[in-house]
């Protein structure tokens, strides 16, 4: 059976977000003026082949831990989206 997980990985509470600080002057510049936050995140959408959830669950956890976030500055959170079987 083929599943799909969502991984969203953002920046902890407390990390400076650049990138979001930029974009929310830019857009309080273009006229937007009740933008008072923007914040960046990352979205991968992961397709395993498994019969069990909860041990994909596991790996792609592990996946973020080796790769996908930088477990100082990132937060993780995973969702199934689909599965097919």
């Amino acid at each position: 059976m083929t599943m799909e997980i969502d991984v969203t990985i953002k920046l902890k509470q407390g990390v400076t977000d650049p990138e979001g600080e930029n974009t929310k002057k830019a857009l309080n510049l273009l006229g937007f003026r009740t933008v008072h936050g923007v914040k960046t995140m990352k979205t991968f959408r992961i397709e395993v082949e498994s019969e069990d959830e909860e041990q994909t669950k596991i790996e792609v956890a592990e996946m973020c831990r080796k790769l996908l976030a930088n477990p100082v500055i990132h937060d993780y959170e995973l969702s199934v989206v689909k599965r097919e079987g």
